[in-house]
């Protein structure tokens, strides 16, 4: 990771953000698809071994977990809504059916349950 130090209009140093390689984003990203969360040791081995420091594989891991909730809540929130317009067009069509049904004149040989059930169906509710 490169990290330099950057004079701002003032003149004073203050911090760039260190930018990663390839290799490194990728031994990250391979090791969070396998855990969320590190533990101490965990977190200054994989530092060592990408050459970071541990406060920049923990900074990257608590980026990469809000990253991950986000994008986990859009899809949650995309999946309901097309779950709910689904059971609204299947409620619709139901509805649809029981009404023919209801507007259609009875069988005498109906089965009666089945008048039953319409009729407590359409029954205005007070």
């Amino acid at each position: 990771a490169q990290t330099g130090m950057v004079l701002d209009k003032d003149g004073k140093k203050k911090h760039s953000r260190p930018t990663f390689s390839g290799q490194q984003i990728f031994a990250l990203e391979k090791t969070f698809e396998q855990t969320k969360y590190l533990a101490g040791p965990e977190r200054a081995r994989l530092a060592y071994s990408l050459g970071m420091t541990e406060s920049q594989v923990k900074v990257w891991f608590q980026n990469r977990r809000t990253k991950w909730r986000k994008r986990h809540a859009a899809e949650m929130a995309s999946a309901k809504k097309k779950h709910d317009s689904e059971t609204e067009k299947l409620k619709e069509s139901s509805d649809n059916e029981d009404d023919d049904e209801y507007n259609k004149p009875l069988d005498p040989n109906s089965d009666d349950e089945k008048i039953t059930r319409l009729l407590k169906k359409h029954k205005p509710t007070n």
